[in-house]
C-alpha cells in the first residue's frame, strides 16, 4: 500500500512511499482511508519513530474489513479513527474501540478533524465541570483544538473568552464560532473565569491561571511554545477569595469509550452546529507544505490531507 513514511534523510522527515499492508488483530478493523489530518503532535511523534514507520493519529474512511471478533461496524461503514500511529496510509488497522461511525452523507475530510481536536476539547470541558452560565477561557483559540473548544464551550452555555495573538485578524471569525470576547492575552480580560482550556503552555498558561476564580479549573491541553511554565512565588498558595483552584491534565487514550463521543461530534458537524475550521486541504503529494507551515506556526486551523486525490 502507499503511505506517508518516516524518512530521517528527507528534508521534512517524511515521504510518500510503499509500505507493508496493515495486519489486523482480531479486535481490529481495516479502514480504507479517505482523508487524514496532521497535527503538531503528529510531527513530534513521527520524530521518535524509526525510518519506514507510518505516523498519523486520526483518519477517516470506510471499513474495508470488519474485525474478526465481530466487534465494531461492518464493511462499507463510514468511520473516523484514532490511534497512536498508522493513519497516514491507504489502509490502517485500528481497534474497534477507537472507531466512531459517522453519518453517510458526511464529508470524510471534515470528519477527520474530529478525533484529536474536537474530542480533546470535549473531554477538556468535562474536566472543568458544569459550564452553563459560567465563563471559559481558551488560549491558542485559532488552532484546531482551540476553535473546537470555543464552539463546544459556547454550545455548553458558557461565555467564551478566546485568546489569540492576532485579535484584529481573527476576532470576527472567533466571535462567529461563539466567542464573546477576543483578547491578545489572558490579562486583557478583566473578569475572573471558571475554566481555562490552555492549548499553548508557557507564560500564557501562567497568565491564564491567574484569571481563575474560586474553584476554577485550568486544563493543560497542549504545549506548542518552547517556554517553560514559571509561576511567581506564592501563586499556588490559596487565598480566601480564590481558593480551590487547580491545574489538571488528561490523556485521550486512557481507556474511556471513544465511539459515543466521536459519533456525537460527527453528528453535530453534519448538522452545522460545529465547523471544522479547515485552514489547508490538498492531496498527500503536498504533505511537505503542511509540515513546513506547522513548523513555522503559520497554520491556524486544521490541515486535511485527501488520500484519494492526486495532482
Amino acid at each position: 500500500m502507499r503511505a506517508i513514511v518516516v524518512d530521517s534523510a528527507h528534508p521534512v522527515g517524511i515521504r510518500l512511499a510503499e509500505a507493508p499492508p496493515s495486519q489486523p488483530r482480531a479486535s481490529e478493523a481495516v479502514v480504507r482511508v479517505a482523508a487524514f489530518t496532521i497535527n503538531y503532535g503528529d510531527i513530534a511523534t513521527a520524530q521518535s519513530l524509526p525510518d519506514g514507520a507510518v505516523p498519523g493519529w486520526e483518519a477517516a474512511g470506510y471499513v474495508a474489513q470488519a474485525a474478526a471478533d465481530g466487534s465494531g461496524p461492518g464493511v462499507g461503514t463510514p468511520v473516523i479513527s484514532l490511534g497512536e500511529a498508522g493513519g497516514w496510509a491507504e489502509y490502517r488497522a485500528v481497534d474497534t474501540a477507537m472507531l466512531g461511525v459517522v453519518p453517510d452523507a458526511a464529508d470524510l475530510g471534515e470528519m477527520s478533524t474530529l478525533p484529536v481536536a474536537a474530542n480533546s476539547a470535549l473531554r477538556a470541558l468535562r474536566r472543568i465541570g458544569p459550564i452553563l452560565g459560567r465563563t471559559v477561557m481558551v488560549t491558542g483559540a485559532t488552532g484546531g483544538v482551540g476553535r473546537y473548544a470555543v464552539q463546544l464551550a459556547h454550545l455548553g452555555g458558557a461565555t467564551v473568552v478566546a485568546v489569540t495573538t492576532s485579535p484584529d485578524r481573527y476576532g470576527a471569525e472567533l466571535r462567529s464560532l461563539g466567542a464573546s470576547y477576543v483578547v491578545a492575552s489572558p490579562g486583557q480580560h478583566r473578569g475572573e473565569v471558571h475554566g481555562v482550556i490552555d492549548c499553548v503552555g508557557g507564560d500564557l498558561l501562567v497568565q491564564a491561571f491567574d484569571r481563575l476564580g474560586r474553584d476554577g479549573v485550568l486544563v493543560a491541553l497542549g504545549h506548542v511554545t518552547s517556554q517553560p511554565e514559571v509561576f511567581p512565588v506564592g501563586t499556588l498558595i490559596a487565598d480566601p477569595s480564590r481558593h480551590n483552584r487547580s491545574i489538571v491534565t488528561f490523556h485521550q487514550l486512557d481507556g474511556s469509550p471513544l465511539a459515543p463521543d466521536l459519533g456525537w461530534l460527527s453528528a453535530r458537524l453534519v448538522e452545522g452546529r460545529l465547523r471544522p475550521s479547515i485552514a489547508w486541504r490538498g492531496p498527500w503529494t503536498r504533505v511537505a507544505e503542511v509540515i513546513e507551515r506547522l513548523h513555522t506556526g503559520s497554520l491556524h486551523g486544521k490541515a486535511v490531507v485527501d488520500v484519494a486525490v492526486d495532482e
